[in-house]
C-alpha cells in the first residue's frame, strides 16, 4: 500500500528528473555543435587549436550550474512542464540560455581555460541553446503526455464543493487524460454534477474516501475547509483549494491552472517538488562520503563490540516510521544488552526483576542515567552519538534524510497529536528537536519543534540544523 502512495507521490518528481536529463542532454549537444561548426564548418580561421574533449569535459563541468540557473527561473515547476501555465515558457528558455552560456564564459576567464577559439563561437553556442531546449522540452512534454494518456503516473482526484467549478473541473479531468489527473469522485450537489458523470458522485467526503482510491482532494468553495484539508494531511494525499475571485488576490499556496480554472496547491510542508529534488541528491552525496569517511571508525566500533560479544550481532534493526507512515528497518550498533535488545521498557525492567525502574524512566522522559540495559561500551557510544553511524546506509537507501524530524517508534504514535503531518516528511539522522537538547527538553517541547520543521522547511534552516549538529555532537549536549 505504501509503495503504491509513494510512486504516485513521486510522479512530480520523475516528471522533473525527465526534464533535468534532457535539458543537460540539449546543453552538451548545443556546446559540441557550436565547437564543430566552428572548428569544422566555418572556413574563417581562428588562432589556437582546441580539442573537442577538453571543451566537452569542461562543460560536463558546468552543466549542473547551468541546471540550477534553469531551475532558478522556475523551468522546473509542474505547470511549466505540463504547459499549463499562463507565464511564456520561450522568453525564459532565452534568458537560461544567455545565462549558461554567461556562466560558461566566466569560467573560462577566471580558470584560464581556452574554450572558446573565437567569441563567435558563444554566441553560436546561445543560439543553438534555445533551440535545443525548446525541440526537447517538446518532446519531452509530448513523451509525459502519453505517459499519462496510459493511465501511468496519474493521480485519483476527488472534488468537493457546490461552485461552478465544481462541473468544469469534472469535465476537464475526465475528458484531459494529459492533465496527470483522473476522476475519482465528486462530492457536490446534483446540479455541480455533469450528467454523465453522476455515476462518480457521491454524498459525503468520508464516503468518498472510503470507496475511492484517491490521491488528490480539490475543493472548490470555502466550506469546512479545515476539516477538508485535515482529511487530506492525515492521508497524505495533496490539497488543492480553487480560491474565490476575493481570495485570488491573496498569495497563499502554490498557484496552478487546471485547465482554465485556477486552483491553490496548500502543500502541508514546502520540502516537495524541487526542493525535494536538492534535499534527496544532497543526502545521497552526504551518505556516500560518509559512508567512506567513517569506513574505518565502523570497523574498528565493530570488532570491539564482537570482542566484547561474540554471540551476537554488533548491529542492531529497529522498527521506525518514516515518510507516508512506512515502517523501515532503521540501523545502529548494538548499545543494549542482548538479552533485552528489543523489548520495550516496561518489559526489560520486569524481566530484570526491577519493575519499580518503570515509572522513573517514563517520568524522566525516557531516560535513566544508570540505565541497567545499556553495556558500558554502549553507554561511550551512545555519548558520543558513535552508535547512529549506520544510519549512514539508512540515508543513502532513502528510507531517511541526513536532517528531518526524529524516526517514530510505531507505538510512539498514539503520543504524537500532529503526527500525520510530522510523517509528511522522511525522518531524519538529525534534526531541529535534536540540536536544541535532545532529551534535555521534554517531549511536548521536541515534538512542537519537529512540526515547526516541517512547516517551514528551507534549505538555510537544513544548512543551520546541519552546523549546529556538529558542534552539538562534539560537545556531547543531551546526549545520553
Amino acid at each position: 500500500m505504501w509503495y503504491n502512495l509513494v510512486m504516485q507521490k513521486k510522479s512530480g518528481f520523475i516528471l522533473r528528473l525527465c526534464l533535468i536529463i534532457g535539458d543537460a542532454l540539449a546543453l552538451i549537444l548545443s556546446f559540441a555543435s557550436a565547437y564543430f561548426i566552428r572548428v569544422h564548418v566555418d572556413p574563417r580561421p581562428y588562432e589556437f587549436e582546441a580539442q573537442l574533449f577538453d571543451f566537452t569535459l569542461t562543460t560536463l563541468v558546468v552543466i549542473p550550474v547551468m541546471l540550477i540557473i534553469i531551475a532558478a527561473l522556475g523551468l522546473y515547476k509542474k505547470s511549466i512542464i505540463l504547459g499549463k501555465t499562463r507565464l511564456p515558457e520561450n522568453g525564459r528558455l532565452v534568458l537560461a540560455a544567455i545565462l549558461s552560456v554567461a556562466a560558461l564564459i566566466v569560467y573560462d576567464f577566471f580558470m584560464g581555460r581556452e574554450l572558446f577559439p573565437v567569441r563567435v563561437m558563444a554566441v553560436t553556442a546561445m543560439a543553438l541553446s534555445f533551440v535545443f531546449l525548446l525541440i526537447e522540452r517538446l518532446i519531452v512534454r509530448l513523451i509525459i503526455r502519453a505517459i499519462f494518456r496510459s493511465d501511468y503516473g496519474t493521480k485519483r482526484a476527488i472534488i468537493i464543493g457546490n461552485a461552478k467549478s465544481t462541473e468544469y473541473l469534472a469535465d476537464y479531468i475526465s475528458s484531459h487524460p494529459e492533465s496527470g489527473l483522473r476522476l475519482a469522485g465528486i462530492v457536490a450537489g446534483r446540479k455541480y454534477v455533469p450528467h454523465d458523470l453522476k455515476t462518480h458522485q457521491y454524498s459525503s467526503l468520508k464516503d468518498a474516501l472510503r470507496k475511492a482510491r484517491a490521491d488528490v482532494i480539490i475543493q472548490t468553495d470555502e466550506k469546512s475547509t479545515e476539516y477538508v484539508y485535515k482529511q487530506a494531511v492525515n492521508r497524505h494525499l495533496l490539497y488543492y483549494f480553487v480560491p474565490s475571485e476575493t481570495a485570488l488576490s491573496s498569495h497563499f499556496g502554490e498557484m496552478e491552472l487546471i485547465g482554465n480554472t485556477p486552483a491553490v496547491l496548500v502543500m502541508a510542508t514546502p520540502l516537495s517538488g524541487g526542493a525535494a529534488f536538492v534535499k534527496r541528491a544532497f543526502d545521497i552525496l552526504f551518505s556516500l562520503v560518509g559512508i567512506i569517511l567513517a569506513a574505518i571508525p565502523m570497523l574498528i566500533i565493530w570488532l570491539v563490540i564482537k570482542f566484547s560479544d561474540f554471540k551476537h550481532s554488533a548491529f542492531y534493526a529497529d522498527e521506525r516510521l518514516t515518510r507516508y507512515n512506512r515502517k523501515f528497518k532503521c540501523y545502529k550498533f548494538r548499545t543494549m544488552r542482548p538479552e533485552y535488545s528489543g523489548m520495550t521498557a516496561e518489559e526489560a525492567f520486569t524481566k530484570m526483576g526491577k519493575p519499580q525502574l518503570i515509572k522513573k524512566y517514563r517520568k524522566d522522559g525516557d531516560y535513566m542515567k544508570n540505565d541497567p540495559r545499556i553495556t558500558k561500551i554502549g553507554k561511550f557510544l551512545r555519548k558520543t552519538s558513535l552508535d547512529e553511524l549506520p544510519q549512514l546506509f539508512n540515508i543513502l537507501k532513502g528510507d531517511i534524510s541526513l536532517i528531518g524530524p526524529r524516526a517514530l517508534l510505531p507505538g510512539e504514535l498514539r503520543d504524537y497529536g500532529d503526527r500525520s503531518l510530522i510523517l509528511t516528511v522522511k525522518s531524519g539522522l538529525t534534526g531541529f528537536a535534536q540540536v536544541s537538547g535532545r532529551r534535555d527538553i521534554p517531549f511536548e517541547e521536541r515534538r512542537a519543534l519537529d512540526i515547526y520543521y516541517v512547516r517551514n522547511w528551507s534549505l538555510m534552516l537544513d544548512c543551520a540544523i546541519f552546523f549546529r549538529t556538529i558542534g552539538v555532537v562534539l560537545r556531547g549536549e543531551g546526549a545520553k
